[in-house]
């Protein structure tokens, strides 16, 4: 049974960094591609970037570009969202997700972590 573990979500004023971490369990983690995506209050579910499986290819939503960086550790079964020049409209949900291909972009998750809460206060 696959499980995807966030950590590392808080409040942070405007302009500040959080990293996420993302522990993955259940299945041969270096094989799949793992993705980021949010939900904040009202509105639906979003992609915010995606990690083939050997970190080779890196996707990210327009809105996060130049901000966040994805990464992954295969030798820890992790995945990385490091997160900065925050802003309030990053307030959300962060959920890790597992793909069922080696490169997905951004669609195709089969796996969903519970998610953690980011909060960033003007």
């Amino acid at each position: 049974q696959v499980q995807l573990v966030e950590s590392g979500g808080g409040l942070v004023q405007a302009g500040g960094s959080l990293r996420l971490s993302c522990a993955a369990s259940g299945r041969t983690f270096s094989t799949y591609a793992m993705g980021w995506f949010r939900q904040a209050p009202g509105k639906e579910r979003e992609f915010v970037a995606a990690i083939n499986w050997n970190g080779g290819r890196l996707y990210y939503a327009d809105s996060v570009k130049g901000r966040f960086t994805i990464s992954r550790d295969n030798a820890k079964n992790t995945v990385y969202l490091q997160m900065n020049s925050l802003k309030p409209e990053d307030t959300a949900v962060y959920y890790c997700a597992g793909s069922t291909t080696s490169d997905s972009g951004h669609r195709g998750y089969a796996y969903w972590g519970q998610g953690t809460q980011v909060t960033v206060s003007s």
